[in-house]
């Protein structure tokens, strides 16, 4: 069995062509017309020199065509490096040049920061430029036109055999950090993000044409993926969906009023989401009043778990709807998967049914009993390690009794019942005067307050207890928060030593394009102010 990413679409292809595979805005491609695309632009890329192995960078914000370019770049058995579009030109050329970049798909718009980076990294050879509402010159550059890419490819589906050791990368947001490349196997994430494992019975595939056959006898699902395609999110429910024959449905940018029009315009019956960020401004408009959710059976966030007040939203307002949580990495893939249900009880984090192969580590390596707090892990199909950093990836990649495990830094524990509870990541972890405080819970916390619609907890300088907890709180719009009932309500909830001794209320949380928590910009901001 070969479990490639560009195998697993052509199988797709192969069983319904005519099916709707993509749709963004006013246009819709069948399953033929992308892959006849991706061909085309896999030949133009084969000619300027890209192959196996080479790492080519998609710049663009949601379109059919970014997703094209995705397959193309697969279809080579060459690596698609994630470049996020809010990046300066100091991170971009400090990605193109960690990436090892050797060509560049990006959208139009950007022609000015790709025209000012290219001279700093000469790996860079070949720039396409993705069609969007911009006129910007990309001649000077060199750059080509998608539309003249296309015109000169080939058609045919003739790029020889792949191999499941074909490598996927994933660059992680940088949101404590620069950005590092985690390097996976295209078998090994396929098992973990792609559906190569059933995320609720634990049951592999049985082949790589399994996900097509089903997706035949099911008749194929309308999904919709709202993270921006930079995020394994997006990828990977974009990528499932492709692999079973679903119809991938994309929005341009995030829209709380648009997304419900094109709910009811593909009658999409699974979203996907990451977290509060997106989940929160999508509950209140559809409560607002106006939109029609009949067609919805799911809704998923991963990568960012809902806050309990969100929660009771959506099961109030959706109690049609099945409502997970799933939790995992960019290094460990799925680990874990939560329902939502009116009945679930407090605790100090989210609480899931822990996936295969996941435990927690205690501090002395070995696997943790219930009731102590640990380290996240998970085992089985796993990373290579990070992109030219041997000393991350010794830090990354442990064994325990024989079997290897990816530990990314996520603080959990195992409960008496068997479930695991997340704690948080150990870098955003606040030290107080000795106690360990985990930002999620108190956010949480604050969340929950009526007059709060966002915030982000961090540590900041203390002399007396080496770090105090401080919160940065974006109020509900037209209502001021008054800081004395604030903490009043946080005291009900969360221990006297977690709740936030420093306070600033913002306009706007920074958070990254995915709706992850950005945490080195509510440092720089405290330090700031």
């Amino acid at each position: 069995m070969v479990a490639n990413i560009a195998d697993l679409f052509e199988h797709a292809v192969d069983v319904f062509p005519e099916r709707v595979a993509v749709a963004c805005g006013e246009r819709a491609v069948s399953y033929a017309e992308l892959e006849e695309h991706a061909n085309r632009l896999a030949h133009f890329l084969s000619d300027r020199g890209v192959g196996p192995g080479s790492h080519v960078g998609v710049y663009a914000r949601n379109s059919i065509e970014a997703v094209e370019t995705m397959l193309a770049v697969y279809k080579l058995r060459a690596v698609v490096i994630n470049v996020n579009y809010r990046y300066v030109e100091n991170e971009l050329q400090y990605l193109f040049t960690d990436a090892d970049v050797v060509a560049l798909v990006h959208d139009r718009r950007y022609a000015d920061k790709v025209a000012a980076v290219l001279p700093s990294t000469p790996g860079v050879t070949t720039a396409i430029a993705l069609p969007d509402e911009s006129d910007a010159d990309i001649a000077a550059y060199g750059g080509v036109s998608l539309e003249d890419a296309l015109a000169a490819g080939s058609p045919e589906r003739d790029f020889g055999e792949r191999a499941g050791d074909d490598i996927y990368m994933l660059y992680t947001g940088g949101t404590t950090g620069y950005p590092k490349g985690v390097i996976w196997r295209h078998e090994d994430v396929w098992r973990v993000l792609g559906g190569g494992i059933d995320f609720v019975s634990g049951i592999p595939m049985e082949d790589e044409w399994a996900q097509s056959k089903r997706g035949m006898e099911m008749g194929g699902m309308s999904r919709l993926c709202l993270a921006p395609l930079i995020h394994g999110n997006a990828q990977w429910a974009a990528l499932a969906a492709l692999f079973a024959g679903d119809t991938v449905v994309l929005v341009p940018q995030f829209d709380a009023a648009e997304i419900w029009r094109v709910i009811e315009r593909h009658k999409v019956n699974v979203v996907v989401l990451i977290g509060d960020a997106m989940a929160r401004p999508i509950i209140e408009t559809y409560l607002a009043g106006g939109h029609d959710a009949s067609s919805l059976v799911a809704i998923s966030s991963s990568a960012s778990l809902f806050s309990p007040s969100v929660k009771r939203q959506y099961i109030e307002a959706l109690p049609h709807v099945v409502i997970t949580d799933s939790i995992g990495s960019s290094e460990t893939g799925f680990a874990g998967i939560g329902f939502v249900n009116a009945d679930a009880g407090g605790s100090d984090g989210p609480r899931v049914f822990p996936g295969p192969m996941t435990i927690v580590i205690d501090e002395y390596g070995k696997k943790a009993g219930p009731g102590v707090v640990g380290m996240l892990a998970r085992g089985g199909h796993v990373p290579l390690g990070y992109y030219k950093d041997p000393d991350k990836t010794a830090r990354l990649l442990t064994e325990i009794d024989g079997v290897r495990y990816s530990v990314p830094g996520d603080f959990a524990r195992i409960e008496e019942d068997g479930t695991l509870t997340l704690l948080g990541r150990g870098n955003t972890c606040v030290n107080t005067g000795g106690e360990k405080v985990f930002p999620e819970e108190v956010e949480a916390a604050l969340k929950a307050y009526p007059d709060v619609f966002d915030a982000l907890v961090i540590g900041v300088p203390d002399e007396r207890l080496g770090q105090k907890v401080a919160a940065i709180v974006q109020p509900r719009e037209g209502r001021d928060v008054d800081l004395a009932a604030l903490e009043d309500h946080l005291r009900t909830l969360v221990a006297g030593y977690k709740v936030p001794r420093s306070v600033w209320v913002v306009d706007q949380i920074g958070r990254t394009p995915a709706g992850k928590a950005d945490y080195r910009w509510a440092h720089k901001y405290a330090a700031e102010h």
